[in-house]
């Protein structure tokens, strides 16, 4: 039964799919060097606008137009979108001109999978991150020969379309809409409809003018409204594809509908939702710390460290660590933990704008209620003492608020790498991404034991003394959880975006940072040169460099570094 209310947006949804019908044409009849030129105009109107951007995911945040946290709203907003225009524009240039956007990339082999060398992928990276590296590791069998031919998916016969796709955008990072639609554009070679996320409806206005090049030829269309809307556009017999970003369990009431319902689909094998959908979901993130023995400051920048991947956007990303696995044999363990205490109740005070957030605070404390209390109205909760299993709440369900527990786990070495790999890999649901701290000298000694701990864990992005979040700002990553689920164990979703480089059969991204900011970095023999990121939560100059670097981002050029490398130092 269609409410009264959600008449006026379905015949929406079906206007911009008939429109969507007649755009398929156009997009199949456009060169890539036509579509090449309609990504570099979008990529100059996000610089345009990017601050009219900034100020309406502030509005949405509830966010001071002063604080440093602003930044996150720069860098993963206009900047990632930017750099990511720029990244696809320079792969359909090679497939222009008939060569692999693989044709001068550095190949390795991993255990017995072959990698290609993504980060830094320009002079630009490799001073903007310098110390920060990362790899998308192929899945087995996979050579570098077929990794080189095959690179450019659906652009590598652009004529032939693939009908349209709808996506239903994600409400927490403004950035992961507008990417999702590049990827089914680009990779995929489908026309989109795009529903907004109601959190993010006030983005509608920004979006129509970034993408104004892809929606008047036809190629894009956006709708908003509610779930009804939403349901009503996945269903119509004009789409072929779909694609979200959300939960699981949004995921599986959308395949398989709810309550009884789903429960007989599930057992009979029959999903409400018959059309291919790929997806982009959460999971509870694990942060494996490997002992060692660190500095009072090691400790105190890594207690920060672990605030932000917990923390940042007020704790709701679907790739937020909601729980640390460390050694309870660690002769630091209490050190580091009172750190962490300190990091989380200090962090800079924000809104809790995620609708539901409070509700899931309050269940995480129903379940554990010795849970301490931080920040500065005890919103958030450092959970210790869990059991390394899956019928541990923390662990079985992704909170999507500011919850961080611990796990402790026997043993140092060998031992502890191979137990806190078995316990990510088992007791934590969701794939998505891991983060491994460790101190370079224990990396050293750990040897092929750290090497395995790597291959080992089964996600879709592994940051090593990184966040897994540095994944999704590299537009050449992959993004996505590790490969293999299906619709009725969807974990962390199916198939994977950004992959500006159109990489197939990609089976994981592996991200690699300083264990140190600079200058200390320098002063242990790393050489990186990198301060405190950008988007740790207590950096300072966060928003001034974060709207820096989007205008980089937009417009790269030389000289707008020393700008951003001045307001970076003082972070």
């Amino acid at each position: 039964m269609v409410t009264k209310k959600a008449e006026p947006a379905l015949a929406a949804v079906d206007i911009a799919l008939s429109e969507l019908v007649e755009g398929e044409k156009k997009w199949a009849a456009t060169s890539l060097a036509g579509r090449r030129a309609l990504l570099d105009q979008v990529r100059e109107l996000t610089g345009r606008h990017a601050q009219e951007w900034v100020d309406a995911a502030v509005g949405i945040k509830g966010l001071a137009a002063s604080s440093p946290l602003v930044g996150e709203e720069w860098i993963s907003g206009p900047y990632v979108m930017a750099a990511g225009l720029g990244a696809l524009s320079k792969t359909l240039d090679l497939l222009a001109r008939g060569e692999s956007p693989l044709g001068n990339a550095t190949f390795g082999i991993a255990g017995d999978r072959i990698t290609v060398d993504v980060l830094p992928a320009s002079p630009f990276d490799a001073l903007l991150l310098n110390g920060f590296s990362a790899q998308v590791w192929l899945q087995r069998g996979v050579s570098s020969a077929a990794a080189r031919a095959n690179a450019g998916l659906a652009q590598l016969d652009p004529t032939r379309t693939h009908g349209i796709g709808a996506v239903l955008g994600a409400g927490n990072i403004t950035s992961i809409a507008p990417l999702d639609v590049l990827y089914e554009l680009i990779a995929h070679n489908r026309v989109v409809a795009l529903k907004l996320n109601p959190i993010t409806e006030p983005m509608l206005p920004v979006f129509t003018e970034i993408l104004a090049p892809l929606i008047e030829l036809g190629a894009v269309r956006l709708l908003t409204g509610g779930a009804e809307v939403g349901g009503y556009l996945i269903d119509n017999d004009l789409v072929d594809h779909v694609h979200m970003t959300g939960s699981a369990r949004t995921h599986d009431a959308i395949v398989w509908g709810t309550g009884a319902e789903a429960a007989e689909r599930k057992q009979a094998g029959t999903p409400k939702l018959t059309k291919p959908m790929t997806s982009e979901l959460g999971g509870v993130s694990p942060t494996i710390v490997l002992p060692g023995e660190w500095s009072a400051a090691d400790i105190a920048f890594q207690a920060e460290h672990v605030a932000t991947q917990r923390l940042h956007n007020g704790g709701y990303n679907c790739v937020a660590a909601q729980a640390m696995i460390i050694s309870a044999d660690w002769a630091q363990k209490d050190q580091f933990l009172a750190a962490v205490r300190t990091a989380l109740a200090t962090a800079p005070a924000r809104r809790a704008y995620y609708p539901g957030s409070d509700d899931r605070v309050a269940k995480a404390r129903e379940s554990y209620p010795r849970a301490e209390r931080l920040g500065p109205s005890g919103e958030r909760l450092l959970v210790t003492g869990l059991a390394p299993s899956s019928d541990e709440p923390l662990l079985a369900e992704e909170y999507f608020a500011p919850v961080l527990g611990v796990v402790e786990l026997r043993g140092t070495g060998p031992e502890f790498a191979r137990a806190a790999a078995r316990t990510a890999n088992d007791a934590f649901v969701g794939t998505l991404g891991v983060n491994v701290i460790a101190k370079p000298d224990t990396i050293e000694q750990l040897g092929a034991a750290f090497d395995e701990l790597v291959e080992d864990l089964r996600y879709g992005t592994i940051a090593i003394n990184a966040w897994t979040g540095v994944g999704y700002l590299t537009s050449t990553a992959s993004w996505g959880a590790f490969p293999g689920h299906t619709i009725d164990d969807v974990q962390s979703g199916i198939g994977v975006v950004h992959n500006a480089w159109l990489i197939d059969r990609v089976e994981r991204t592996v991200v690699r940072g300083p264990f140190r900011p600079a200058p200390r970095s320098l002063l242990h023999g790393e050489f990186a040169i990198s301060p405190k990121p950008p988007w740790f939560v207590g950096n300072k100059t966060a928003a001034s460099t974060g709207k820096l670097l989007a205008g980089f981002g937009a417009d790269p050029g030389w000289l707008r570094l020393p700008q951003i490398f001045a307001s970076a130092l003082r972070g």
